[in-house]
């Protein structure tokens, strides 16, 4: 009997201290193509588009981002990372587009309000996060990916951390122009 408690134990003991590094990704891998996506979203320098689709962006590189909550203290980092940094990712033929489960209207007084210069996309459901492994419900897991204007996916970050981010993100960037 002390010998299966202490097997139990051992067993309880691993299950507890799996880090994140040998968990489940289930995101697409570098060389993939990158899942296609349609979504309704907001830009506040296009103001007349509503729906973004990704075989628009063909020809160009894609920095797909997507983030938990519009308006948290990551996020609002995260997003304003790469708003300083757009208009040098603008000049390297490069589109930022963010994703969460928040509605237009939080995308809308998000732009406005932290002055966010780019696409910011609604998946309220999280079909698309869910194709990029980022779906943890009802919220989108912090990932990024970089995708190359042939819609193949350059680089992967895991769980960002949002400080320094877009930097990081351009510096890879620059590394495969």
């Amino acid at each position: 009997m002390k010998s299966s408690l202490c097997f139990f134990a051992i067993i309880i003991t691993l299950f507890l201290n799996i880090n994140s590094s040998v968990a489940f990704d289930f995101a697409p891998e570098i060389g993939d193509i990158a899942p296609s996506f349609r979504l309704e979203g907001i830009n506040n320098n296009i103001k007349s588009k509503k729906i973004w689709d990704s075989d628009e962006l063909k020809g160009k590189w894609v920095v797909l981002y997507f983030y938990p909550r519009d308006f948290t203290a990551g996020c609002t980092l995260e997003a304003k990372g790469f708003s300083e940094l757009n208009n040098d990712f603008l000049k390297l033929n490069a589109e930022i587009i963010g994703i969460s489960a928040d509605n237009q209207d939080s995308h809308k007084n998000f732009c406005s309000e932290k002055s966010i210069n780019y696409t910011l996309l609604s998946d309220p459901n999280g079909s698309i996060s869910a194709k990029y492994g980022s779906w943890i419900p009802p919220f989108s897991d912090r990932n990024t990916f970089l995708i190359s204007p042939e819609g193949e996916i350059i680089y992967r970050w895991i769980s960002v951390l949002p400080i320094n981010h877009a930097k990081d993100v351009m510096s890879v960037l620059k590394k495969n122009i």
